[in-house]
């Protein structure tokens, strides 16, 4: 690889990582309160509900079985959260994926600053499209917790 076009890559490399904090940036905006509702909301319901557990007329498995049952919504929130996170970066992973492998391709093809700008290109789109799937992400996430606004 000559210079210029490692040149042009480590310059493209920065702008996707820039562009990669957009998307983290947004997502994190975006999931603000899903995140606050689990995190709080539903926590102080369990420690509370587990509080009450705590009864010396219970025996400890009985106890035990009780806390179990006041942990269940939020560890249940905990994972269907973690669950749609999954399969949103797995859906920004793929298609960055294809933009690498367009990459690959056009740089077999055409001279390096072209193949550059189709990548950024590519890039610029993937990461966009996959920042606008996060409101219809939140509503629903909100819907399923029963989050009001």
């Amino acid at each position: 690889m000559n210079h210029v076009a490692g040149m042009e890559e480590q310059i493209v490399s920065e702008r996707m990582r820039r562009k990669l904090e957009e998307v983290n940036a947004a997502a994190q905006a975006h999931l603000a309160p899903v995140q606050d509702h689990v995190n709080f909301t539903l926590q102080q319901a369990y420690f509370k509900c587990a509080y009450e557990c705590f009864d010396r007329t219970r025996k400890q498995e009985e106890i035990s079985n009780c806390v179990e049952h006041c942990s269940v919504p939020v560890v249940r929130a905990q994972q269907h959260f973690e669950n749609e996170m999954a399969k949103f970066q797995e859906r920004l992973n793929r298609s960055l994926m294809v933009c690498q492998d367009k990459y690959e391709s056009a740089k077999l093809q055409k001279i390096g600053i072209e193949a550059v700008n189709d990548l950024e290109s590519c890039v610029n789109q993937s990461i966009d499209d996959n920042i606008k799937t996060l409101p219809p992400l939140v509503e629903r996430l909100k819907t399923q917790f029963s989050i009001k606004d």
